[in-house]
């Protein structure tokens, strides 16, 4: 008596059809793509009807996440990419690198706590508060990128329009919202209230890392000197946040030192 041999292949090509028409309409795009020929090998190597069907399953399940990470990353608006790794430690001549590394572990988002990057131009500010923000976005957590000036920008016009609440919402939803170049150029009374009303809406809610080339004694002059004002966001900025101070030449200017080094 011949015993009945078990295949997980495929069925007819109507049946594959039909199949392709269902998967698309529930979005299972790796699953539409794969079933045929991992039911192919699944049936060559005899192998189990619930390990072909978690082959399936755990792709699926990487392609939604890939998606989710790059919707993240899109989302958060990062001028360009980078990473700690891209980071060349012998430049500056003070960086704390045990601290840097270790706010890559990203313990501060669960903790809702602020970073605060000062240093001159060019030693790596905006680097880190980039990597840090793609490094969320990596772990499921929602970013975004900005300048202190397009924010201000942002919801000036928002407010001529009559939109400014709308507008206001997308500064305090994300995990992290990185605020880069605080202190560059002046700030009006409208642009200090508006980041004082971002920053005390984020208290103990959300993180946010700011870089500046100010130090606190100076902020005062940042928000049109109204020394109030900067006292009270300075309170709730750094109740729980960790200051990362930077110091030496700019690394823009390497390559015009090394030329006269030659």
């Amino acid at each position: 008596m011949k015993t009945k041999t078990q295949t997980n292949d495929v069925g007819s090509a109507s049946d594959t059809t039909q199949l392709r028409a269902q998967l698309a309409a529930m979005h299972l795009a790796y699953v539409e793509q794969h079933f045929e020929a991992l039911g192919h090998k699944a049936a060559q190597e005899q192998s189990a009807h619930v390990d072909y069907l978690a082959q399936l399953i755990d792709g699926e399940s990487c392609r939604r996440e890939n998606r989710s990470i790059e919707r993240r990353i899109a989302a958060a608006r990062l001028p360009v990419k980078k990473t700690l790794e891209q980071f060349d430690w012998n430049w500056p001549t003070t960086i704390n690198q045990v601290q840097i590394r270790h706010l890559f572990r990203l313990a501060f988002l669960k903790e809702k706590g602020n970073i605060i990057f000062i240093g001159n131009v060019g030693l790596g500010k905006s680097h880190f508060a980039t990597a840090l923000a793609h490094t969320a976005c990596l772990h499921g957590h929602p970013a975004l990128f900005t300048t202190a000036i397009n924010i201000i920008n942002s919801l000036s016009a928002a407010q001529a329009s009559g939109g400014i609440k709308r507008e206001m919402n997308k500064y305090l939803k994300p995990s992290i919202l990185v605020i880069d170049e605080l202190g560059y150029l002046p700030i009006d009374k409208f642009g200090a209230d508006c980041l004082f009303q971002i920053i005390s809406a984020r208290y103990e809610r959300s993180s946010t890392i700011i870089t500046t080339n100010r130090v606190f004694k100076h902020w005062a002059e940042i928000f049109n000197n109204d020394s109030a004002l900067t006292s009270a966001l300075l309170d709730r900025l750094l109740h729980h946040a960790e200051t990362v101070l930077i110091e030496g030449k700019s690394y823009r200017m390497k390559d015009q030192i090394d030329n006269l080094k030659t």
